[in-house]
């Protein structure tokens, strides 16, 4: 099974989950040490721009868009349910959803304008980022249920270090386009990982009951 039991799963839940409560209250109540700390942060990433780097930016804001995520894992999903893994196919499939729900309520309570300088293609709320959510779950579901189904060691290390590199370079690119600031993407990410383990879980639960029914019983698990 991709998924098994994990004892330090609740563990990981717990952390990070905590650490976002508390980033999100401080967002929340304007916080002046977060300003502080946003405004330093995004003065890094923002002191220096060219045409080029923001139309790079611009490029890999619009690859790691929340509506590209989706599409992302509805082929995946489909290759995986065209490849006998229908039970991971739809576990993919209710993460991406899930999160999305999830990440729209925090959204929607906390309630964080954008930086003054966003685009006008960036509109709704700051915190957390979409495009950095969504995609972390894609690259999520990607090393669990997908890279490791490469036979190459190679590849799939390759594959894992591209990931991660473009969650990075995606997450800057919304802090440089003043699209968010630095703690809505480090606030996605945690949300998102947070979410990750319940997903996980869920996973780790309803496969086996899913595998017995009878369109789903020819999956791998």
């Amino acid at each position: 099974m991709y998924m098994e039991r994990d004892s330090e799963r609740l563990k990981r839940f717990l952390i990070c989950g905590v650490i976002f409560v508390i980033i999100a209250a401080m967002v929340y109540s304007n916080s002046v040490v977060f300003q502080l700390f946003d405004s330093m942060l995004q003065a890094f990433f923002t002191g220096t721009t060219t045409d080029f780097r923001t139309m790079l930016m611009k490029l890999v804001s619009f690859i790691g868009s929340p509506k590209m995520s989706i599409i992302y894992v509805v082929i995946i999903a489909f290759f995986l349910w065209g490849f006998k893994y229908k039970i991971p196919a739809l576990w993919a499939l209710g993460t991406i959803a899930g999160g999305d729900v999830v990440a729209y309520v925090v959204k929607d309570i906390v309630k964080r304008a954008r930086p003054a300088q966003h685009m006008a293609t960036d509109d709704g709320y700051s915190f957390p980022s979409g495009h950095v959510f969504g995609f972390f779950l894609v690259a999520a579901i990607l090393f669990m249920v997908v890279i490791p189904n490469l036979k190459k060691s190679w590849l799939r290390l390759l594959c894992q270090i591209l990931l991660v590199l473009f969650i990075i370079i995606l997450a800057i690119s919304r802090v440089y386009l003043y699209a968010h600031y630095p703690s809505d993407v480090i606030g996605a990410m945690l949300l998102a990982y947070t979410w990750l383990q319940v997903a996980q879980w869920l996973y780790v639960w309803l496969a086996p009951i899913l595998q017995r029914w009878s369109f789903l019983a020819n999956s791998e698990i």
